[in-house]
């Protein structure tokens, strides 16, 4: 019974060897991409037979597994290795066949999808070259006019703009064609037939250009015609206009003038005609390239401008006649006129002759001014109304210019505008004459009015508790002014009469009188008010003696506090400075106790008493911004502090951090990959934790850098820099060491199965078919399970990088254009950057089942698409 499980073993090896030997001569009889197309899909057809074999041998594997199972339960030890070393044999040949299965099939088909692409590029290239070739054959159709022209120009570099546009797509198919040719050698896409597609690319780019280059003569030339017309008309208006200045109504120029510009004109409309010839040539060329409409068109633009340069010409010669007769009454006019002018010239300077004599001058003026200036205001007047007969011969002659035709109404004007500055010189005499004579009232009666404010001032100060020195003394200086004011008043009666009159005057001087008797009543109260002050002088010497002092010594120290709000360079010069302002508060606490003594000696006095007080309120003053910087000092100190700490703190993380990836990197030997791996996945563990720390060290950074000096805060800045970039090398290191060990992971376990060295690797389920114990059924099925579940689990993180590059395609197909788009873009963006971490967590799962999914070539394309999403994605994100 054992010889015949151990016969049917061996016979279903050599079925399937067999089997897959022929498998694989078939396989090598058709992998070759070489020949024509009806070649390649025999080939392909036939790749795709086989591939539908591929069951077969699966179940052929089964058989031989059964068999194998069969026979080591009932053959002796010593041939259990014959039968595991064929067992393992044929399976590397199967393993090997599956392989050359697919590799084969999807070599021919990829190169034949490569080809249908080509083929449906070319069709496309060869359909369009055809439409472009019927669309620049018919001949150049004749345009009606310069805008038609310009259409049709435009719609022929639109044309060259697309034939030069489809160089780029025939150098993609040239490319594709080369490509194909070394994969195929089918004549179809050789160098014949890649210079036949490009000779006739060029032979459709020369006709388009050179049907723009005529387009554009065409259009150019009718262009510089247009311009030519347009200039010719802007001449003509400009030439019309200008004789129209001379021929209208409205012009203020005189007959000569008239005459020498329409001699001008005819001489620039004799030159006209040789411009409107030249036109004629232009035009004759134009008419060539043009439709007969737009021909018509174009000789009857001519036309007009020949009838409208004919019209000017009668035009000016008309006038030019017109004004020989108006010449000749104009000498006449000009004679009066020239009189009338004289005669308003000379009124006029007489006028601002008497108007400045008026000129009152600047500044304060005493009361023999104001006389004087009222006396000139008086002969004024009596000049003007010997001026005003001038004024009715004026009138005169201009009624005698009214008689003639020429315009009379600048010599209206100047006649008006003398009169105007008689009336000015009028009013201005009377109302200066009026101010004047108010003036002097107000002069004379201003000490009056002033004694009344002086002297309730002056006993509002008599009424004072305690009124100053000064002020007393400032009040008898003016009583004695206002007693000369008053005797220089009394004297000048005649004056008064002639001003005020009579009876004014004489009721004037009266309260003049009343007055000065109120002064010298006055005038003795203040005479014993400023004895009693200059008795108190002699009290006060003794409080100024003690004032002084503490005065400078509280401005000496507000200096010194002064001084002290420069920010200091580092730690030591804020330590040191927190020092200097505790002494600055024991001198300010001294100062106190001083002023205290001294405000015992003022309390009688009410000056001295408000000087201690604002003393005092300075001191308190000064005491509250010592207590405000000394806090803010320790505040400082302390943020100082607290930086330091943190920046220790973590430097020396890193510091150790970096000694153990160092000291796992140095390590030799394949056994112990998974234990360095475990240990560096334990330090990648702290880098989130270390991060936020990191983010905290920065924060603190930035509050020691608002109150330090420029060259701490750069010394700062300078370690903050130096510190994020250990960060960024230590992160960069060991995320880079474990893609590295997680890559060579998979390798030293194949290394492992094949040598059955490790036994920790024989309890795994690939190797659990060879097992001899009982239960070996059981664990089978579970190993299927298991196969079952990781193959899924490969599918779903391949749908899922699948979705993921889909949407960062879409997001990424589209160009934002306003802030908003932009926002939303990026907002995309970092939606599809959160996800990459679960993404990586699921690849690193299937680098950990890699022994059992097997297949490390599908494996290793998946790990080239996560890397090529993640590269893609990190680029997105910071262009």
């Amino acid at each position: 019974m054992t010889q015949q499980l151990q016969d049917e073993f061996d016979s279903s090896v050599e079925n399937a060897e067999a089997w897959m030997k022929a498998i694989q001569e078939r396989l090598r009889i058709n992998d070759n991409t070489k020949g024509p197309r009806s070649a390649l899909e025999a080939r392909l057809r036939e790749t795709e037979k086989i591939r539908a074999l591929e069951p077969e041998g699966s179940l052929k594997m089964d058989l031989i597994l059964v068999k194998a199972d069969a026979a080591l339960r009932s053959i002796s030890e010593d041939k259990k290795h014959e039968v595991l070393s064929k067992l393992k044999d044929i399976k590397a040949l199967w393993e090997e066949t599956a392989i050359y299965i697919t590799h084969c099939h999807s070599r021919i088909e990829w190169v034949w999808l490569h080809w249908s692409e080509y083929l449906k590029a070319q069709d496309e290239f060869y359909t369009w070259i055809h439409n472009m070739r019927v669309t620049l054959e018919p001949d150049i159709e004749l345009q009606l006019g310069l805008k038609e022209k310009q259409w049709q120009l435009s719609h022929a570099q639109v044309l060259q703009n697309d034939v030069l546009n489809q160089s780029v797509l025939l150098e993609r198919l040239l490319e594709e064609a080369a490509s194909l040719f070394s994969r195929i050698g089918d004549p179809s896409v050789d160098e014949d037939a890649q210079k036949k597609m490009r000779v006739e690319y060029e032979g459709i780019k020369q006709e388009a250009q050179n049907r723009v280059k005529l387009l554009e003569m065409i259009t150019k030339e009718h262009e510089q015609y247009s311009a030519s017309v347009n200039q010719f008309q802007s001449w003509l208006n400009g030439v019309t206009e200008r004789l129209n200045c001379c021929i209208g109504e409205a012009t203020k120029s005189s007959a000569e003038d008239k005459l020498k510009a329409l001699k001008e004109i005819a001489k620039d409309i004799r030159s006209g005609g040789k411009k409107w010839k030249h036109l004629e040539n232009q035009c004759a060329e134009v008419i060539q390239n043009t439709s007969p409409l737009g021909s018509a068109r174009l000789k009857d633009e001519l036309e007009a401008l020949r009838k409208a340069l004919e019209q000017l010409k009668l035009r000016s010669s008309e006038e030019e006649e017109r004004l020989l007769k108006i010449q000749q009454s104009e000498s006449a006019y000009e004679s009066h006129a020239r009189q009338l002018e004289a005669d308003i010239q000379k009124l006029k300077k007489d006028l601002q002759r008497l108007e400045n004599d008026l000129d009152p001058g600047e500044g304060e003026k005493t009361e023999d001014e104001f006389v004087a200036l009222w006396r000139k205001c008086n002969a004024t007047r009596a000049a003007l109304a010997a001026e005003e007969s001038k004024i009715e011969r004026l009138k005169a002659q201009l009624k005698e210019l009214l008689r003639f035709s020429q315009d009379v109404q600048p010599h209206a004007d100047s006649v008006v505008s003398a009169i105007q500055q008689y009336q000015s010189v009028r009013g201005k005499t009377s109302k200066m004459s009026a101010d004047t004579e108010t003036q002097l009232r107000r002069l004379i009666q201003n000490p009056l009015q002033s004694f009344e404010q002086w002297k309730l001032s002056v006993q509002m100060l008599l009424e004072t508790p305690e009124p100053e020195l000064a002020h007393v003394e400032d009040a008898l200086a003016e009583s004695s002014q206002f007693k000369e004011k008053f005797m220089t008043l009394q004297l000048k009666k005649d004056h008064l009469n002639d001003v005020l009159g009579e009876e004014k005057a004489e009721s004037f001087l009266q309260e003049v009188a009343e007055a000065s008797k109120e002064r010298e009543i006055l005038h003795k109260s203040l005479l014993q008010s400023k004895s009693k002050l200059q008795n108190l002088v002699l009290q006060h010497e003794n409080f100024d003696a003690g004032f002084a002092p503490l005065k400078k010594k509280l401005s000496a120290i507000k200096a010194k506090l002064d001084l002290e709000k420069e920010p200091q360079p580092d730690l030591l010069g804020k330590k040191t400075q927190l020092q200097r302002l505790q002494m600055i508060q024991d001198d300010l606490a001294e100062l106190a106790i001083h002023m205290e003594e001294l405000e015992k000696l003022v309390q009688s006095n009410t000056t001295h008493r408000h000087e201690m007080n604002q003393l005092s309120s300075d001191s308190q003053a000064l005491k509250r911004s010592l207590e405000v910087m000394i806090q803010q000092s320790e505040d400082h100190i302390q943020k100082y502090w607290v930086y330091n700490d943190k920046l220790s703190e973590l430097q020396e993380w890193l510091s150790v951090t970096r000694e153990k990836i160092d000291s796992c990197q140095d390590a030799d030997g394949e056994q112990n990959i998974e234990g360095r791996l475990e240990d560096l996945e334990r330090l990648l563990a702290e880098f989130p934790d270390k991060e936020i720390q990191l983010h905290l060290v920065e924060a603190h950074g930035q509050l020691v850098m608002e109150n330090s000096s420029p060259e701490e805060t750069a010394h700062v800045q300078a370690e903050l820099d130096q510190l994020k970039e250990s960060w960024k090398s230590l992160k960069e290191m060991a995320t880079g060491l474990l893609k590295k060990w997680q890559l060579n992971i998979p390798v030293a376990d194949k290394k492992r199965k094949r040598g059955f060295v490790d036994s920790r690797w024989m309890s795994r389920p690939a190797f659990r078919l060879f097992d001899v114990d009982p239960n070996h059924k059981q664990e089978k099925m579970g190993e299927g399970q298991s196969t079952n579940s990781h193959l899924k689990l490969l599918h779903d993180f391949e749908e899922w990088l699948r979705g993921e590059n889909t949407k960062l395609t879409k997001i990424l197909a589209r160009t934002p254009s306003s802030a908003e788009e932009i926002k939303a873009h990026q907002s995309k963006l970092e939606e599809l950057q959160s996800r990459v971490p679960q993404g990586q967590h699921l690849f690193e799962d299937l680098l950990h089942l890699h022994p059992v999914i097997g297949n490390s070539e599908d494996l290793e394309e998946l790990r080239y698409r996560w890397m090529l999403y993640k590269s893609k994605l990190r680029e997105s994100m910071t262009s």
